[in-house]
């Protein structure tokens, strides 16, 4: 039997294993009813709305007690469903936690399925389509920057500025109906065509200034994908350690101790960067190392941004300008490491190479330059907007990026049709394609499919 949107549906809302609470979320018609048949304390059906109530979770087969306790009650509509929901907070840890759920889905409720209580949230109009998406951005946030956009996205700023779009499409869109009802006026297609275009232009603009947040949002959702790169031994995970302030990397003085390509999440400066410690790149006969060295050249062609470490210690060697002739073309910091040893680059000649790309003097073991490090790469990707300190809107998912790129080409073609002389009816129609993607974004226009696809993607018990 298919699963549907009015049954009453329960699931572990905490992370799975040991811990201080696990809670099991119930919401639907029957989430009252449905807890209470488990419960001794208090009448569940009598209690207020929005109260935490003490008592024990019973087997009612064998009468055996399983858990002590704490269970809140909110009913509809002013819970995150909008329907009645009951949280059972129970003790962490996998027994108690699966027991009470199994109870509870055998004395009426059903296993949620992914994303199904914000997708309810949605269907019953406590939130867009945009906002359910901020949920997982919101949870999935990896520095303090990406939660604030998260959080404005959820306070529905980006859904305000999307239905501010909508609504001016609609009032032209209005207007030009009735001018066509009425053409027995001369000047009226005219009017009708400068006014279409004015309104088409106005809007592109704003949607483009939307879109150019667009790479700032990619980062701070995704991560920014960063190689660490550098001939051997010239302290690529010592800045890995560092940046991370544990000692993931080994670290010694033998060339060639890193193999393979490791992977770490770090924020720095607010930006979160998916770091990537490479093996040194280098001509080897270690058939290993040759693996290692040739995924740090696969990693070093898919990063947004290199951090090239240069020994300060040592003259320029033949593998230093191949490195940084390699990485002429990419975003690139470059890192000039150990100057608390006695200084034998020529900084002239690295200047030289490396262009405008900036500079950053370092001592990773004496912990030096840090600090510059990280404000360089905060400047580098963030100088505007969420940088200052500003309530930008900001961009971020690569679903609404792909359909404001796609209202952007609609105007296009708005805007073609009227250079071209085309009739205004015909030229509508792009307006309202415009409309209609842009009801896509909040989910004023949606398709079954697309709730599916994206609700598969949270986890389970949100």
């Amino acid at each position: 039997m298919a699963n549907s949107e009015n049954d009453t549906i329960a699931a572990i809302s905490t992370p799975v294993g040991e811990g201080g609470i696990s809670i099991i979320r119930i919401s639907g018609d029957d989430a009252i009813p449905v807890a209470q048949k488990i419960y001794k304390g208090k009448n569940l059906a009598k209690v207020p709305t929005h109260t935490i109530n003490y008592g024990h979770i019973i087997d009612p087969d064998t009468k055996e007690e399983v858990d002590e306790v704490m269970v809140s009650v909110m009913r509809a509509p002013k819970t995150y469903t909008c329907e009645d929901v009951v949280e059972i907070n129970c003790h962490g840890g996998l027994l108690a936690t699966n027991r009470i759920l199994q109870l509870v889905l055998s004395y009426g409720a059903r296993m949620a399925e992914p994303g199904e209580f914000t997708k309810r949230a949605f269907l019953n109009g406590r939130i867009d389509l945009s906002q359910s998406e901020a949920v997982m951005d919101l949870i999935r946030a990896k520095t303090d920057k990406s939660m604030k956009v998260a959080l404005n996205q959820l306070d529905g700023d980006l859904s305000r500025l999307i239905r501010h779009l909508r609504k001016d499409i609609l009032n032209v869109l209005a207007q030009v109906e009735v001018n066509i009802d009425y053409p027995e006026y001369d000047a009226v297609e005219e009017m009708t065509t400068k006014m279409l275009k004015e309104k088409a232009v106005d809007i592109q603009q704003r949607i483009q200034a939307l879109l150019k947040t667009a790479k700032q949002g990619k980062v701070l959702r995704e991560g920014l994908a960063t190689a660490i790169i550098g001939r051997p031994n010239v302290g690529k995970s010592s800045l890995l350690n560092s940046l991370l302030h544990e000692d993931k990397a080994i670290v010694t003085n033998v060339a060639g101790t890193t193999r393979d390509v490791i992977e770490e999440y770090v924020n720095v400066n607010g930006v979160p960067l998916k770091l990537i410690d490479t093996a040194g790149i280098r001509h080897t006969e270690d058939t290993v190392e040759k693996i290692g060295v040739e995924r740090s050249k696969k990693a070093l062609d898919a990063a947004d941004l290199v951090l090239l470490l240069i020994d300060s210690s040592a003259p320029l060697t033949a593998e230093d300008r191949e490195l940084l002739t390699a990485t002429k073309d990419k975003k690139r910091i470059v890192i000039l490491n150990k100057t608390d040893l006695p200084q034998k680059v020529d900084l002239a000649e690295l200047k030289r190479l490396i262009g405008g790309a900036p500079l950053v003097e370092t001592s990773i073991v004496k912990h030096e330059g840090m600090d510059q490090l990280g404000q360089k790469i905060s400047h580098m990707f963030f100088n505007e907007g969420i940088e200052s300190g500003q309530n930008t809107v900001m961009v971020t998912n690569a679903r609404h990026i792909g359909l404001l790129h796609q209202a952007n080409d609609a105007l296009n073609d708005v805007l073609k049709g009227i250079n071209d002389g085309m009739p205004v009816d015909l030229v509508q129609i792009d307006m309202t394609r415009c409309w209609d993607l842009l009801g896509e974004i909040t989910g004023d226009s949606y398709q079954d499919e697309l709730l599916d696809q994206l609700f598969s993607q949270f986890c389970l018990g949100k």
